[in-house]
Order: structure tokens, then C-alpha cells, then sequence
């Protein structure tokens, strides 16, 4: 996965004109206010650029989410229900299949066995697999494949979302 982590992130320099995208992270936030007011969504993925450029994706999008992320699947879990105990439910899961500890389907379905209406996508490359279809056996809306490219991903975000 890291090598299309990096792919993407040649991409972005040339897409964000030349800047790192850690400083675009820091620097000023695309999107006007108020778009999808009190919108959150929990990006569960080990990668780390993964969440950088899922976050530089949507905020190029315009869409004005809260994002929270956690880097395992236990840590996804834990994120999930601190966020439900704070009232702060997500809109979306971003959830990825390969995960330190336990894996994208079995943090699924502990997710869903929190909160039966937890609104959980797949985002991975294992398109297609068994390991993606125990993701839906898990609960799992659906799977959204990774070579759909960020683009993709944010316009099927849009549609989940209701953006």
C-alpha cells in the first residue's frame, strides 16, 4: 500500500502546485464554511499519507467535515465510541481491511454491535476479495475500491454523505 500512497502523493504536489502536503494540511482550509455543518467522519486506516490525502481531498472538495482518525482497528473502535459518548456520531466510517490488531471487518462489526445504524465503508485495494466481502458480512454498507483514485472516492463520499 505504500507504494500508492506515494504514487498519490507525486500526484498531489502537482495537484496542491508544488507544496508538501503536511504544509497544506497545516496551511489554510479549502471550502467555504458551513457546507455540511456538523458532519463528521472517522477515517480508520494504518497509513498515515492515507489519511493526509484523504483529508487534502476533502477540504479540496469544499466539504466541511470534522475528520477523526485512528490508525488500528481497535483504535477505531475506541474512537467510535468516545465520539458516540461525546455526541459527536459519525456521518461516516471510513474503514480500512488491513489493520494492525484486528482486521477492517472484525472492527466492523464490533462497531456495529455498538451502534447497529453506524453508517461504515470499506475504502481498500482488496477489492473484491473474501477479505472484502466479510467486510459486508460485518456490516459494512459497502466497499469502496481504492483504484477509484481520491477523486472518486470523495464523489461517492458526496453521495454517502448526502454533500
Amino acid at each position: 500500500m505504500q507504494h500508492v500512497a506515494q504514487h498519490f502523493s507525486k500526484y498531489l504536489k502537482k495537484f496542491i502546485g508544488g507544496n508538501s502536503i503536511t504544509r497544506q494540511l497545516h496551511g489554510g482550509r479549502g471550502g467555504s464554511e458551513g457546507d455540511i455543518m456538523g458532519k463528521r467522519i472517522l477515517i480508520v486506516d494504518d497509513e498515515k499519507d492515507m489519511h493526509d490525502l484523504m483529508r487534502i481531498y476533502i477540504t479540496k472538495a469544499g466539504l466541511d467535515v470534522e475528520i477523526y482518525s485512528a490508525f488500528t482497528g481497535e483504535e477505531g473502535v475506541k474512537m467510535y465510541e468516545k465520539m458516540l459518548k461525546e455526541r459527536k456520531k459519525p456521518a461516516l466510517v471510513v474503514m480500512d481491511l488491513k489493520l494492525p490488531d484486528i482486521d477492517g471487518a472484525e472492527a466492523t462489526e464490533r462497531i456495529m454491535g455498538i451502534d447497529k445504524n453506524a453508517n461504515v465503508y470499506g475504502f481498500t485495494a482488496y477489492f473484491g476479495t473474501k477479505q472484502a466481502e466479510k467486510l459486508i458480512e460485518a456490516g459494512a454498507k459497502d466497499v469502496i475500491p481504492r483504484p477509484i483514485g481520491f477523486e472518486g472516492f470523495v464523489e461517492k463520499l458526496k453521495k454517502i454523505i448526502g454533500a
